[in-house]
């Protein structure tokens, strides 16, 4: 039988010159990629967060490579990050086998990039420009909503604060009529009830009653006002104060007060239960995230002027288009691109219901009577003028006003049309939003273009693309910290971890020749030299002789 041959194996082997961990790194590993980014990161504005002094603190440039690196790996625990750091040989080169703990890991990541995030970010970004992966001339806008830390069900709504506060009101004027009965005129105590009541008047009420005919009040008068000053005040000034975390909400969480009660669609119970948190909106280019923000309203309509203007703050320019879905496509949105110069490629609302037939050949609705700019009327589908009569300001839901015009027409009592027309008694009565019209138009002529066509069929491989990658294989579906800037860092980081893993798997030729020159031994690096120098020599010598 043939002798079986093993390895020697010894675990308490010990060797003369100790192993480099960077020869366990292959030259083309992602971890290499983001060692050689945040290398060239700038970091004056994370060291500016420092206060200096007192022991030793940890490279900060070493914390950004192991979180991005751990975000990029879909580990966003600091505990498992402080483990990894003992167990990972990756982790052990890119923190040069140094091990902080989850605390010190924790604290990097809330109080030195809560402020300085956003620069971060940006550079990045810049860099994907530079590599030549997007161009900051386009951007693809969508929205998300993510559900917060907080607690579901400790919630504060609108409706019920200010009715309560309503109530407490009227009790606290009753109280306050029964005590200053026998001590104030009647031209007083009817001043006083007819006057709004907030905390800081009940104060300075209460305060002039304890301080006047104090000893002459019967016990039910004492009673009442210690009732006053230890229930009724204390309460009244938490109702205040919940509305004024609440803002212009309808909603918040006791347990997170930046986030919102809103529908949730990935609802475990399928039923779109209402849950806290957070409007996250981005904009896309090439799957790259060149732009997020976070907003607590629920809806992406007022999102879009803040978000891109937050944008330029991060890259310094405005994009030459922009393209979004229906839920963008309002008068004020259309009118910040126009004023911005940038394309809207925008739907509206009944955009894809005006290209079916059903729709445009009805000569009958509003959108398909034509109009006369020069005369200024429209024309009815029996050929009669709609005149104008009017013209008044509206206020949407959202706060915006808009110029509306009114048009009538006439003798409609006696048109073989008006059943068919409309429905009602009179003459036809129409209201037209020239300045929506207007964008209307515009956005439709862009969108059934040939370049139009492309950006929609583009834009649900976009944005959505991006969520669905976040959310279903990053497994990104709740935010794990409270407070809005606290999630922003975090979702910073995300994006920053998410950009890079683009980079990797769509191929780095230049970064990938730059990492393997700089980790190249100086000998390695002459030798090449030397061999680049002999050849040329060598074929020059060549064609010399050849010559000759």
């Amino acid at each position: 039988m043939t002798k079986i041959a093993i390895k020697e194996y010894t675990q308490g082997q010990t060797t003369l010159f100790p192993q480099s961990l960077d020869e366990r790194i292959a030259e083309d590993a992602p971890v290499r990629v983001v060692n050689y980014v945040v290398d060239r990161l700038d970091l004056t504005e994370v060291m500016a967060t420092y206060k200096g002094g007192g022991c030793s603190c940890y490279s900060p440039r070493m914390l950004l490579k192991v979180l991005f690196f751990a975000y990029m790996n879909n580990v966003y625990s600091c505990r498992r990050i402080e483990k990894l750091m003992d167990e990972n040989i990756q982790y052990m080169w890119l923190s040069g086998d140094q091990h902080p703990d989850f605390h010190t890991v924790n604290t990097f990541r809330s109080k030195h990039l809560k402020d300085t995030i956003d620069n971060l970010f940006s550079q990045v970004v810049m860099l994907l420009v530079e590599e030549g992966y997007i161009s900051l001339r386009e951007q693809y806008v969508d929205g998300t909503k993510i559900e917060s830390k907080s607690n579901k069900y400790r919630f504060v709504w609108r409706g019920t604060v200010e009715k309560s506060k309503a109530k407490l009101e009227k009790k606290i004027k009753a109280v306050l009529a029964d005590i200053e009965k026998g001590i104030a005129d009647d031209e007083t105590a009817e001043e006083s009830a007819s006057a709004p009541m907030d905390s800081k008047r009940l104060k300075e009420r209460i305060d002039e009653l304890n301080k006047t005919k104090r000893e002459e009040r019967s016990k039910e008068e004492r009673k009442m006002l210690k009732e006053l000053e230890e229930k009724m005040l204390p309460k009244m000034q938490e109702y205040e104060e919940s509305l004024s975390i609440m803002g212009d909400r309808n909603s918040y969480s006791k347990t997170d007060h930046d986030a919102t009660f809103m529908r949730m669609k990935e609802d475990a119970m399928c039923n779109g239960q209402l849950k806290p948190g957070y409007n996250l909106q981005i904009g896309t280019e090439n799957q790259f995230v060149t732009n997020y923000a976070l907003y607590p309203n629920p809806n992406d309509t007022l999102t879009l002027p803040s978000f891109l203007d937050h944008g330029r703050e991060l890259t310094g320019t405005h994009p030459e288009s922009c393209t979004a879905d229906a839920g963008y496509g309002s008068e004020a949105n259309y009118d910040y691109l126009e004023a911005c110069g940038i394309l809207p490629y925008v739907k509206y609302n009944y955009f894809h219901k005006e290209q079916k037939r059903a729709f445009s050949d009805d000569p009958y609705r509003q959108e398909n009577l034509h109009y006369n700019e020069e005369e200024d009327y429209l024309v009815c589908p029996s050929g009669q003028h709609m005149h104008r009569v009017g013209e008044h300001l509206a206020t949407d839901p959202s706060g915006n006003r808009h110029t509306i015009t009114t048009y009538r027409a006439s003798h409609c009592d006696t048109c073989p049309l008006h059943p068919r027309c409309f429905k009602g008694k009179g003459d036809r009565e129409v209201e037209v939003n020239h300045n929506l019209r207007r964008h209307k138009a515009y956005a439709r002529e862009l969108l059934t273009s040939e370049e139009g066509l492309l950006r929609r069929s583009r834009r649900p491989i976009e944005p959505e693309a991006v969520f669905g990658q976040m959310k279903y294989d990053k497994q990104y579906k709740r935010f794990r910290h409270f407070g809005k800037a606290k999630v922003h860092m975090d979702l910073g980081l995300f994006f920053i971890a998410f950009n890079l893993q683009k980079m990797i798997r769509g191929g780095l030729r230049t970064i990938i020749t730059g990492i393997k020159w700089l980790h190249e031994s100086l000998f390695e690096r002459l030798c090449r030299l030397f061999c680049i120098c002999t050849t040329t020599y060598s074929k020059s010598f060549t064609v010399t002789i050849a010559t000759s």
